[in-house]
């Protein structure tokens, strides 16, 4: 009577704490997918920009700026990561309009000026980058256009159905899957419960956001991208690991190059390597561009 007693106490305790985990777990899924909204700056002076508007498939009237650059030097279109915006590629900025690129950087949906009701880590964005091709398509026509893509940025850029139809794109610590890059953040943060968590979180894409997890897989959309491709990755980075991004790149079609940073995590790589940076990424669009 006494040890059937006490298994029902545990039982119940049991139920509890599997009741309490699951809300918990379902809440931190509510706030990843929260809009990141708010004000943006005004350009840097010395970037001459000017501020456009232009709509997309997302839903969302997309907020960014232009920079005009020299004829024949062709455009390249800034895709920031999650929970950023445009102000995180203004240094990029800076560099390609320096070397005479036109210049469109924005926020995605659901984040900076751009509205959004919920972030979708590449699904809709990558309609945003869609979007702000053919706006860069009608504002230059005839210019070649490439992509610097950072984390979801990157993740965006080659989720776009059919594949964006630019000449050259530079792709910055690119999660393969959804799962991976899930499980890459929680474990970051919890440990090893973090791999307990993943499966309760990848769930949610569905319910939440009406989408399946097959729909974000970056590795299975870059075997059908031709353009040529710069995988970039940092050897340190614990959110996109080493091997993801060399898993990543060996499912690439060509023509492909891949550079991994040694030492560097999931960071700002231009930050962390400086002229390194500089001088293979504009070597890469000057080859594909001009």
């Amino acid at each position: 009577m006494r040890f059937t007693r006490r298994w029902k106490i545990l039982s119940a305790l049991s139920a509890a704490a599997v009741i309490l985990g699951a809300t918990l777990v379902w809440c931190i899924g509510g706030v990843l997918v929260l809009p990141a909204n708010h004000p943006i700056e005004n350009p840097p002076p010395d970037l001459h920009a000017e501020n456009v508007t232009f709509p997309s498939a997302s839903g969302a009237t997309i907020h960014g700026w232009f920079v005009a650059g020299e004829p024949g030097h062709g455009a390249v279109l800034l895709l920031h990561g999650v929970h950023a915006n445009r102000m995180a590629m203004e240094s990029r900025a800076e560099l390609l309009s320096h070397a005479g690129y036109a210049v469109l950087l924005f926020d995605f949906q659901a984040h900076g000026e751009s509205l959004g009701k919920q972030i979708t880590f590449g699904f809709l964005e990558s309609r945003d980058a869609t979007a702000a091709v053919n706006f860069l398509r009608q504002k230059l026509p005839g210019e070649k256009i490439g992509v610097i893509g950072v984390s979801m940025g990157a993740a965006a850029a080659l989720l776009a159905q059919p594949p964006l139809p630019v000449s050259a794109l530079v792709l910055e610590s690119c999660y393969p899957t959804i799962y991976q890059a899930t499980e890459g953040r929680i474990v970051e943060r919890l440990g090893f419960l973090g791999r307990l968590a993943t499966p309760l979180l990848t769930c949610q894409l569905e319910p939440r956001l009406g989408i399946s997890p097959d729909e974000l897989k970056p590795i299975e959309s870059a075997r059908n991208v031709s353009a040529p491709k710069f995988f970039i990755a940092g050897s340190a980075d614990k959110l996109t690991t080493e091997q993801e991004a060399k898993d990543l790149f060996a499912a690439a079609a060509g023509p492909k190059q891949f550079w991994l940073m040694d030492g560097a995590a999931h960071e700002d790589l231009r930050a962390f390597a400086g002229g390194e940076y500089d001088r293979r990424v504009l070597a890469f669009l000057a080859g594909n561009l001009k």
